[in-house]
């Protein structure tokens, strides 16, 4: 058994620009990896994809992302044995962390390995791209701006060492239907350029001051409760609030140890799904 493993992501930005002819949107949003990630165990087999969870909100089925990595990998490569893909979930699903991209990502890694592809990392992230506008960056890892429909890869300097409480509430968000009550003219936009500067210059304030995301407001319309939470985190004492993704997961920069304990636990009376993690921040090699 081949073991990989898949980390979430948290959005320090999200811009929604444009939607694009082709129906996707063009974004801008600089990304970076969280500890917090799935494990995904691979095994050979004689034919046929297998995935294995005990989680019961995932799918077994070409639902998932990482039955689609494998099959995109088994068609493109002509490939006539199958895998065994076991998914130990420990990334919150559709969570706005990209936990099913990340496993995706994590499989075209593996099964790279696995059978003896010999593909670099831009190889396996061009075919990322084809199964979800988030896997490409998650084969990437570490931290990066990403634009187009998120397959657009430019990498960045990791952010300064901090932690990072996330706190998911018990409800689904569609993402189809935060971008359809998406306006542009109405949002509020970050300014992705002064993260960056941020990031360049290793200036944890700058960083908290341009954490920004405009589909927050679209997404706290729709379910208070993501509002709730960040209101609670900010009056425990994290740094900078800010929602991942189309969301529901809100995280919170904190750069002192020693006052996570009081937003952990005061969170948790909110919310039954609460970590605190380091960020990760910088790429892995390809194994």
């Amino acid at each position: 058994m081949l073991y990989i493993k898949a980390p979430a992501k948290i959005n320090l930005t999200l811009d929604v620009l444009y939607k694009r002819p082709d129906n996707y949107h063009e974004i801008e949003m600089i990304m970076t990896t969280v500890d917090l990630a799935d494990r995904i165990g691979l095994q050979g087999t004689a034919k046929g994809i297998h995935i294995q969870s005990a989680d019961r909100f995932v799918p077994n089925d070409s639902r998932n992302l990482a039955y689609q990595a494998a099959q995109l990998i088994k068609d493109t490569f002509n490939i006539k044995t199958g895998v065994i893909i076991s998914l130990d979930k420990q990334i919150p699903v559709a969570a706005g962390l990209a936990g099913g991209s990340s496993d995706a990502a994590a499989t075209l890694k593996g099964l790279n390995q696995l059978w003896q592809l010999n593909l670099s990392l831009d190889e396996l992230a061009e075919l990322g791209a084809k199964i979800g506008s988030d896997v490409s960056f998650c084969v990437y890892g570490g931290t990066a701006l990403a634009t187009g429909r998120g397959e657009v890869i430019e990498e960045l300097p990791a952010p300064p060492h901090c932690w990072v409480i996330l706190a998911k509430p018990s409800l689904g968000v569609s993402t189809a239907d935060v971008y359809g009550a998406f306006n542009p003219d109405k949002a509020d936009h970050p300014d992705t350029q002064a993260m960056i500067a941020a990031l360049r210059e290793g200036d944890y304030e700058a960083m908290c001051a341009n954490l920004g995301n405009a589909l927050e407001s679209v997404t706290m319309n729709l379910h208070p409760e993501v509002g709730q939470i960040k209101e609670q985190m900010i009056k425990f004492g994290a740094d900078a609030v800010l929602m991942s993704g189309s969301g529901p997961t809100v995280f919170g920069l904190v750069n002192q140890e020693a006052r996570i304990p009081r937003i952990y636990n005061g969170l948790r009376g909110f919310c039954s799904e609460v970590y605190a993690v380091r960020l990760l921040g910088d790429r892995e090699p390809l194994a």
